[in-house]
Order: C-alpha cells, then sequence, then structure tokens
C-alpha cells in the first residue's frame, strides 16, 4: 500500500484529499461519514460577512432600542437568548471538533475592509485548526486597477494575521493579471497556502420570463484543467501548501492535481452529487493507480509533471497552446 501522507498549511493529513467547503459542512453527521470515506480534513461552510453584518444590525434595531416598536417590543427575544449566525458557526467549530479526528479549517468569505475579519480570532479560539480566507472581491469599477485589487486582498490577510496565529490559506480566482507575483505576495503576507481556483457563480438569463436567475452550477471535470495548469506554473516558485480546488470528480482528475504539484485535492461537486462514495472512490483509485504503477508516495509523484521542471514555463504553456490547437481534427462527417 503505497503512503497517501501529505502536508496542508503545515498540518499533516493521511491522504491528498480534503471536502471544501460545501453546505455539507453544516450537517455534523454529514462531516462524520465524509470522515469515514477516508477525508483527510474538512473545510466548514463559509461564514459571510454580510450574514454577521445583518445580524449586527438586526440585535441594533429590534434587541437595544425595542422601545421605539411599542407593542411589538414584547414579542422580541431577550437580548441574552439571541443567537446569532456567528454563535452558530462557533458552536458548529465546537461540535466538528468534538465528533471529528481530522482538521477542521473553518472559513470566512467576505470582501470589505473594516474589521469584520477579527472573527478569526473567535474561530481561532473555537478550535479551528486552520483558516480559509476567501475575499470574494470582483472589481466592476472601471477605475479600480489591478494592483488596487491585489492590495486589498493583502489588506485583508495582514488583517487577519494581526489577529490570528493559526495558518490561512487563501482561496484565490484566476483573475490576476500576474499570478505567480501574487501568491509570492500573499506567501510573503503571511499566507500559509493558496487555494485554487474560487468557482464564481455566474447569473443566468431565463428566456421565457426575462429574469436574470442565480443558480449554482455544479463543475465537471473539464474545470479542472485551469488550476492543474496554474498549479503547475506555481510548483517550486513558491514554498506555501498549493490546494487544488474546482473540477475534481475522480482518482484521475486527483492524480493529475497531484503530479501538477497539488499538495491537497479539494473535493465538492463531486460530493453534492454523489455523498461521500465519490471520495472512497477517488482514494481508493489513487491508491490502485500509484500501486500499479510502483509509486511509494504521494510525496514521490507530487510535482514530477509541474512547470518548475521546465526551464521556461511560461514559453512552455504557450507551446502547449500551439500544440493543442495544431492537434484538433474535425469530427467524422463534418464539413467546414
Amino acid at each position: 500500500m503505497p503512503d497517501l501522507s501529505t502536508t496542508y498549511l503545515g498540518l499533516p493529513l493521511k491522504n491528498p484529499l480534503v471536502p471544501s467547503s460545501t453546505p455539507l459542512g453544516r450537517d455534523p453527521d454529514a462531516a462524520l461519514h465524509l470522515e469515514d470515506a477516508g477525508a483527510a480534513a474538512i473545510v466548514m461552510h463559509s461564514l459571510f460577512e454580510e450574514d454577521v453584518r445583518n445580524d449586527e444590525a438586526m440585535m441594533e434595531r429590534f434587541l437595544l432600542h425595542p422601545d421605539a416598536f411599542g407593542e411589538a417590543a414584547g414579542h422580541l427575544p431577550a437580548a441574552p437568548d439571541y443567537r446569532s449566525r456567528l454563535d452558530g458557526y462557533l458552536e458548529q467549530i465546537h461540535v466538528l471538533k468534538s465528533r471529528l479526528g481530522i482538521p477542521v479549517v473553518a472559513s470566512l468569505n467576505g470582501s470589505s475592509l473594516t474589521g469584520w475579519v477579527e472573527l478569526g480570532r473567535e474561530m481561532q479560539q473555537a478550535g479551528a485548526d486552520a483558516l480559509e480566507l476567501n475575499a470574494w472581491f470582483v472589481a466592476g469599477d472601471p477605475k479600480v486597477c489591478g494592483e488596487a485589487v491585489e492590495d486589498h486582498y493583502l489588506s485583508l490577510l495582514r488583517e487577519l494575521k494581526m489577529v490570528v496565529d493559526l495558518p490561512v490559506c487563501m482561496k484565490l480566482s484566476p483573475f490576476f493579471s500576474s499570478l505567480p507575483h501574487f501568491v509570492r505576495q500573499a506567501e510573503s503576507c503571511g499566507a500559509a497556502g493558496v487555494s485554487l481556483f474560487n468557482r464564481f457563480f455566474q447569473p443566468d438569463i431565463d428566456l421565457a420570463t426575462l429574469d436574470v436567475v442565480d443558480r449554482a452550477q455544479l463543475s465537471t471535470s473539464a474545470d479542472s484543467l485551469l488550476t492543474m495548469r496554474w498549479i503547475a506554473m506555481l510548483r517550486g516558485s513558491v514554498g506555501l501548501t498549493l490546494a487544488a480546488t474546482g473540477g475534481v470528480h475522480t482518482a484521475h482528475d486527483a492524480l493529475k492535481m497531484l503530479l501538477a504539484g497539488a499538495d491537497v485535492v479539494h473535493m465538492a461537486s463531486a460530493l453534492l452529487q454523489r455523498g461521500p462514495q465519490a471520495l472512497r472512490d477517488a482514494l481508493d483509485g489513487i491508491a490502485a493507480w500509484m500501486e500499479a504503477r510502483e509509486y511509494e508516495s504521494v510525496a514521490q509523484l507530487k510535482g514530477s509533471l509541474a512547470g518548475h521542471r521546465q526551464r521556461d514555463p511560461a514559453a512552455f504553456a504557450r507551446t502547449a497552446y500551439l500544440n493543442a490547437l495544431d492537434s484538433f481534427t474535425p469530427p467524422p462527417g463534418v464539413r467546414y
């Protein structure tokens, strides 16, 4: 049996498969089933900045100043009995830590620079083993330059690192003009790892009603190719954890990420579609593939096809692009 162990944000893991942030993290029983299926750690569902701010506004309006509402005040809960989203999230950390034997990574999702990341301190005190910072920010203002976007991300990271000692993983989008440069900056600012990539859910249009529809689109294996390329480009040029996320459904998907240089591989859509069995099948498939090819450990195969083994990774990527275009042939029976 090959050694599947790896390291994630400085945490030793028994294997590289880690469920990423999904609604499954809300249910302790579901988290326990994922651990039983082989999950080496788990990233909790995200605590959103908006939820915390809405709770604060509700407390201010209804609990701290009830006199303005006359008789309605008598129907409001007493302030000590009010349970906020943050209270529930911290309690969830306690429950998961008490029931699971694997690391629990809390997740913060927000974008403003007004102190909300101090919630990380409370997550640390609740027992989280690490934090994932999902700085969900889309620069829709044409006056905002790329450097300002990067500074925004790094400011959030610095602010969080001022209040927590836990390892922090930044979940990044692919929309950076020079991703390797930014990842190096994040590492210098204290990031213990990066997770590539955050999938922004895109709105759709309902042609029958002419409404804009917000719906979650689950990934496919083809979505993993972008992440795989950038993992390969980054491996060897940075020292932090590289976590691959998006499009990992099978053992083959995970193995490609590891060969490219990922330290861990996140799974989400496959778990939502098929449950914990998807993780078990992937884990068994990884072990069988490695054993058949006489790999002794994940450490041996990890990064063996990474871009740092090329003299000029950027030129290598451009050559691969040209080769892909030249390799296309029309399907049988299709005439142009």
